[in-house]
């Protein structure tokens, strides 16, 4: 490579180490990692834009310094908190970590259902109790399982579910009857028309304008008494308090939850003892080595981008999400 090389800026925050493979291309590429105070200076004659620290909102900020930013890497699925309008109108390509959650966000959705149809959670508490109850439980197979959203963490958890006997639909932005791995997807915009079909409701949605409180009060008394919801995707697109008055009225039976409005849940919130609601901390896509995997495909892509080839995982930032067939999951 001729002239210099080009300026990659790493986004972390204290405690969050960059990730060590960087040292992979440190032949080709200039890093340069910063906290969000120093943003604004490091974007200056960069390139590239790699946000470690995922949720940080700092770009916004540090924009008007942006003056040669080709491409921002975003190491996560939703890329609701960098979204912006100026962001929107420029050029630069946007990239998120498409495809690494898929199979572990999917397993948690499956032992999340199990555990509700198996009652686990309340045999833990019997057993807090030394309480020996017996119970009856419920078959998985021939269950209705209801995906929001048809992303690949939606596809990859309507696999896993058909695998063990549910009934399996989607819900998206267009009604169709023939797709490969829902079947039939009816439209998300008339969610309440349909939720009533399903044993579980299962958010994989990312936030956008359409999806902010999509489960609301009116979602929630359309489902069957003795339904499960089921949220993996942000904590937006759910209305709590609402979801806090169904499940107190008894008209679901259980909700788990892994993402919330309030991050981390604040110890005073009424979530933490709702009845038949399991908080989790926002880890269902965290399996153990997700940050190398992440780390590995944001080299991988810096590659394409070093030799001019096409991205992998390429936004569109009027949607907010990776369309279908956005091209190769890497690593």
């Amino acid at each position: 490579m001729t002239g210099p090389r080009p300026r990659v800026v790493v986004l972390t925050a204290p405690g969050l180490d960059p990730p060590t493979q960087l040292r992979d291309v440190a032949d080709e590429v200039e890093v340069c990692v910063v906290h969000a105070d120093g943003l604004s200076q490091a974007l200056r004659g960069a390139e590239v834009l790699l946000l470690w620290d995922f949720f940080s909102s700092a770009v916004q900020d540090a924009w008007p310094c942006a003056d040669d930013l080709e491409w921002i890497h975003v190491a996560a699925a939703g890329v609701d908190s960098l979204l912006f309008d100026e962001l929107r109108e420029s050029s630069v390509l946007v990239t998120n970590a498409h495809g690494v959650f898929d199979r572990p966000i999917a397993e948690f959705v499956l032992a999340s259902v199990l555990a509700q149809v198996k009652r686990l959670h309340e045999s833990m508490q019997l057993q807090r109790e030394h309480a020996w109850r017996h119970r009856e439980t419920t078959l998985l197979r021939g269950q209705r399982a209801l995906v929001v959203g048809t992303g690949g963490i939606g596809r990859e958890i309507a696999r896993l579910l058909a695998a063990v006997g549910c009934e399996v639909r989607g819900a998206g932005r267009r009604e169709r009857d023939d797709d490969q791995d829902f079947g039939r997807v009816v439209r998300s915009d008339e969610l309440a028309e349909h939720v009533g079909w399903a044993d579980h409701v299962i958010n994989a949605t990312p936030l956008t304008p359409a999806t902010r409180g999509l489960l609301d009060a009116e979602v929630f008394a359309a489902m069957r008494p003795g339904a499960h919801v089921v949220n993996i995707g942000r904590g937006a697109s759910l209305v709590e308090a609402d979801l806090l008055q169904a499940l107190a009225a008894g008209h679901l039976a259980g909700a788990s939850l892994d993402v919330f409005e309030s991050e981390p849940l604040p110890a005073g919130s009424p979530l933490w003892d709702a009845p038949g609601l399991v908080v989790s901390a926002h880890l269902s896509g965290d399996v153990v080595g997700w940050r190398d995997r992440l780390a590995e495909q944001f080299v991988g892509n810096l590659r394409r981008w070093l030799a001019g080839e096409p991205l992998a995982g390429v936004v569109d930032t009027g949607l907010g999400y990776v369309p279908g067939g956005a091209g190769p999951v890497e690593p």
